[in-house]
């Protein structure tokens, strides 16, 4: 039967020759993408499409295609060999431009990536992809300033940029070397505590060449006693995809501020605009609390959805606490309306900075919003509201209404 076949194959051959040497370039094209799409062929595709150029040799898309195809298949020299005939012929298509910058920048060559890209940006200004790209490869060559200038630039072109938008978040951690803030946070209790809670917090943020670092101030008024707490935070950038969190804090006030804090989580920048980080937070009053967190992130549009959540070991239970946060962005990576609503108490609010140990295994329930906006840029503003239907002894619930209102400048 083996032998059979194989005979057949070798009567068919020479017809199945016959017939791809009288496919038109457009066939020759069709199924060279097919090989290389559906199949992941390069070989097959790469072969289909030099048999198309030998038809139409000015064909320009096949052309592109052969050189991203030579590309995928980690044929960098035969990729560059197509490209550069392209450039000598002076092709103007934005899909050129697109594929040679890829290779360049895929290949860590941003310089003439971002050679390319200029280029391209000439004769299409307006093209979202040539401007993403830009973006990308100004990022990586920690030019944030002008990264920033194109994502803002094709977010004002395609608001719903999914892509550009979770782009401009990372940009804009990065895009000014100094920041100083000041946030007040005002608290209301209808049954809990007869007196309010303040608290004012003032903070320098600095980028360095690893990444940010923030020294915090805050200082709480609580049963009309003041106390003082210093914080230090930081987060390292491991690679384009990694990112660390550490933090600490020490305060000589106990009861009003935890004596130490401590904090770490690793943040992934997924595929597909996804993000997530795993971590830990410790307090530690008369005894240590340690809690556990992770959340999920998904940018879509305008749009940027999270679930967080802190497991609390206990002796007999296992506190959690979920809280699920939806912004809508309206301009650059700054400007936003906040919708927040969970279960439970997380030890990054003003609210538990101000608790004693026992309390984060109480039932919560929270739902709040905020609007961040800015002026020029450089001028960040915020305001927000949460409302909390707490239980603050066993089975004894009463509310509380937090009011915050921020400012950051940064130059």
């Amino acid at each position: 039967m083996e032998k059979f076949v194989g005979f057949l194959m070798m009567l068919l051959l020479p017809f199945v020759a016959y017939s791809q040497q009288n496919l038109s370039a457009d066939e020759l094209f069709v199924e060279a993408r097919k090989a290389a799409f559906d199949k992941k062929d390069y070989p097959t595709s790469i072969k289909l499409a030099k048999q198309a150029l030998e038809r139409a040799p000015e064909y320009t898309d096949i052309s592109v295609f052969l050189g991203r195809v030579y590309t995928w298949n980690d044929d960098l020299s035969s990729a560059r060999a197509v490209f550069e005939g392209l450039q000598k012929r002076d092709v103007q298509d934005e899909d050129f431009f697109i594929a040679y910058a890829s290779l360049e920048y895929w290949n860590d060559q941003n310089a003439k990536a971002l050679e390319i890209l200029k280029k391209g940006l000439e004769y299409h200004p307006q093209s979202e992809e040539l401007l993403l790209l830009k973006a990308k490869v100004d990022f990586n060559s920690n030019d944030y300033a002008e990264a920033e200038e194109g994502v803002n630039k094709l977010l004002k072109i395609n608001p719903k940029d999914t892509e550009a938008r979770a782009l401009s978040i990372k940009i804009n951690d990065w895009s000014s070397k100094n920041a100083i803030g000041i946030n007040y946070n005002y608290s209301h209790f209808d049954r809990q505590f007869s007196d309010d809670w303040h608290i004012v917090s003032l903070s320098y943020k600095r980028i360095t060449p690893i990444g940010s670092v923030i020294l915090k101030g805050n200082y709480a008024n609580k049963f009309a006693e003041g106390g003082i707490q210093i914080e230090l935070e930081a987060y390292p950038k491991l690679s384009e995809m990694f990112y660390l969190y550490v933090g600490v804090g020490y305060s000589n006030d106990v009861g009003i501020f935890p004596k130490f804090r401590s904090g770490a989580s690793l943040y992934a920048n997924l595929p597909k605009s996804y993000e997530a980080d795993l971590g830990f937070r410790q307090l530690y009053f008369s005894d240590n609390i340690w809690m556990y967190t992770a959340s999920v992130g998904k940018y879509y549009k305008n749009f940027w959805f999270n679930l967080r959540t802190y497991i609390t070991p206990g002796n007999k239970n296992i506190s959690q606490s979920y809280t699920g946060t939806v912004r809508y962005y309206t301009k650059g990576a700054e400007d936003y309306f906040a919708f927040k609503i969970g279960t439970g108490i997380s030890p990054e609010s003003y609210l538990n900075t101000l608790l004693e140990s026992e309390v984060y295994k109480l039932k919560t329930f929270k739902v709040g919003g905020e609007y961040n906006f800015s002026i020029k840029k450089t001028n960040l503003f915020s305001l927000s509201a949460m409302y909390y239907n707490q239980e603050y002894r066993p089975d004894v619930k009463g509310n509380q209404y937090d009011f915050s209102v921020g400012y950051t400048k940064k130059f």
